[in-house]
């Protein structure tokens, strides 16, 4: 199969690799612009340019796919398949219909449950038993399309948004392989059409929903601590500074909100229902410590408030 792969973050990197190493000609690489990045904010390639330079793949990062001589380079392909994978641009409709047999899309949820863009955190905030990968056919709409497979994960109690990313990338891996090898064998891939009635959002990351309120439930708490790990790392405030919690879990018991109410297995805090015990933590300009390297440089006792400012 001659292809053509858009993407661009980590998540669309063992995809990349997998169509390669199956014997496809992945022919072009569509991935984001060169960004800056770091402290020095120097152009940084995406790890899916990354991966096609050492395969030797050819690269093509235009800014929009709007404009017709961007249009142009890629009908000149002639390409069986176009695959996409977090490429994070829009695909104008005569792109989609470029390619022989149309374009397919690697999406981290159980379709249509979480369309949009961030699936995997909010399946973890929502408390979901389970989540997955869906390969389906790109349409204008978003995440609409047609489902050809799909791929469960099931989400554990100790599982972020990292561990999740990188599990459900390796199954849309091997998910968008077979769909490949059935294409190249049948000529076409039996697709499902999505129940609209079913359908949920997952709506874009703010900030702001980083910030721990102690009234909610510690079972909630962990999960948007969880959720939020790599990014945007929740946090409360801590002696007046900013406190980021990478790492939590919940128990029972009760006791008041924001206070500490113990220090010898993990940094145990009431919250407006059970408590959280927080694992790992960060200071500004410190490193992320488990709870117990942190309070080895900190003086944390029970009784302290979280989540109060000094003036507080």
């Amino acid at each position: 199969m001659k292809i053509i792969f858009a993407g661009t973050p980590e998540f669309a990197v063992p995809a990349l690799r997998a169509l390669i190493d199956a014997g496809h000609q992945v022919s072009l690489v569509l991935t984001q612009p060169d960004r800056p990045s770091g402290r020095g904010m120097k152009l940084k390639a995406s790890p899916v340019k990354q991966l096609a330079v050492a395969c030797g793949i050819e690269v093509f990062q235009p800014e929009t796919l709007k404009d017709a001589d961007v249009q142009a380079r890629i009908a000149a392909e002639n390409a069986d398949v176009m695959i996409v994978a977090a490429y994070g641009l829009i695909i104008p409709t005569n792109v989609l219909n470029m390619p022989r047999y149309g374009c397919y899309n690697i999406h981290a949820s159980l379709l249509p449950r979480w369309r949009g863009a961030a699936p995997i955190q909010r399946a973890l905030l929502a408390g979901d038993s389970e989540t997955g990968v869906t390969i389906m056919e790109v349409v204008p709409a978003l995440d609409a399309g047609a489902m050809v497979s799909r791929g469960v994960l099931p989400i554990t109690g100790c599982d972020t948004a990292q561990t999740l990313h990188d599990g459900l990338a390796d199954i849309g891996a091997r998910l968008m392989v077979e769909a490949m090898q059935q294409l190249e064998q049948q000529g076409r891939l039996a697709a499902t059409p999505q129940d609209e009635s079913l359908v949920t959002y997952a709506h874009k990351l703010e900030k702001a929903e980083a910030v721990i309120d102690w009234q909610r439930p510690a079972e909630e708490l962990s999960r948007q601590v969880r959720a939020f790990n790599p990014f945007p790392v929740a946090h409360t405030l801590l002696n007046g500074e900013v406190c980021r919690i990478w790492m939590a879990g919940n128990l029972p018991g009760q006791a008041e909100a924001g206070k500490i109410i113990d220090v010898t297995d993990g940094i145990q805090v009431g919250c407006g229902e059970g408590i959280l015990r927080i694992e790992e933590l960060q200071m500004p300009g410190g490193k992320r410590l488990t709870a117990k390297e942190f309070l080895q440089g900190h003086q944390l006792k029970a009784g302290q408030s979280l989540g109060e400012s000094k003036a507080g």
